[in-house]
């Protein structure tokens, strides 16, 4: 099973939301998702990122690849370097 890091979207329309989900690659973009490790906030200024590093580490260490969104997110707030 592929498991990736990515962005699930929620929020309303023209108002994005993000979560930051680890989902089998084969599932819907907003389906089913394995855990919930985190949001980014878009819209707010500076833009807003949480992200439980514990999890995010546990989950690249399993193997989990981030997408290339996920990826750049977790460079410039440093949990990946």
């Amino acid at each position: 099973m592929a498991v990736k890091i990515r962005l699930k979207r929620m929020g309303s329309k023209k108002r994005p939301f993000y979560r930051v989900v680890v989902a089998d690659s084969r599932s819907p973009r907003d389906g089913r998702f394995i855990e919930e490790i985190g949001y980014y906030n878009p819209m707010t200024e500076p833009k807003e990122v949480k992200v439980d590093v514990e999890k995010a580490n546990k989950w690249l260490g399993n193997g989990a690849q981030p997408t290339d969104t996920v990826r750049d997110l977790f460079k410039k707030h440093e949990i990946i370097k």
